[in-house]
């Protein structure tokens, strides 16, 4: 199994509305991905900031790919992210998972 974690910021008062926004694209896109096996939205708010975080599980590295593309490696945006987001990370974290 593998473990994908990825990172981003918004302005603390951005943080329900991006919490909406994406759930209804990352998190749905990722659920409905074949070989998906768990997704989790996790967020903190540090100041004016907001630090989000998902973390999803999957069977292997294809079903991976399934969902981010060849280069899996780099993060998946959707197409307001950039309204919300204070930076784009260019990568995720990608773990083998044993328990």
């Amino acid at each position: 199994m593998i473990t994908r974690i990825w990172h981003g910021q918004t302005k603390a008062d951005q943080a329900d509305a991006y919490l909406n926004y994406i759930i209804h694209t990352g998190h749905t896109a990722c659920i409905s991905t074949i070989g998906n096996v768990s997704d989790k939205i996790l967020r903190k708010v540090e100041g004016d900031i907001c630090h989000f975080f998902t973390i999803s599980e999957w069977m292997n590295k294809e079903s991976v790919i399934n969902f981010a593309g060849n280069d899996f490696e780099k993060a998946r945006y959707f197409e307001k992210d950039k309204e919300y987001l204070l930076r784009l990370e260019k990568n995720v974290g990608l773990f083998e998972t044993f328990y």
